[in-house]
């Protein structure tokens, strides 16, 4: 299948806040492996229930499968990512 990548504005704030290299490489590998299978990242519970999150180093990418679309909500650090509201 070939999936679409959507950010939400608040990505671009997050994005923002990490070092360039670090960015740079999480944006590098949600184009190349996150988008050729979606459906294998865990799908978290709580609060963020039905969300699904991937794993760059101690950065996380938490994002949703809606269709054919992969919409990116949240790019952070692992300890900070999970807190508050999307």
């Amino acid at each position: 299948m070939a999936y679409n990548i959507v950010y939400k504005k608040s990505v671009y704030r997050d994005l923002k806040k990490l070092p360039k290299t670090e960015s740079k490489q999480i944006l590098d590998l949600i184009e190349t492996e996150l988008i050729e299978n979606p459906e294998s990242n865990p799908i978290l519970k709580g609060q963020f229930a039905g969300l699904r999150k991937y794993r760059v180093g101690d950065y996380r990418v938490i994002y949703a499968l809606l269709g054919l679309d992969i919409v990116i909500l949240r790019i952070g650090n692992r300890k900070d990512v999970y807190r508050g509201e999307i």
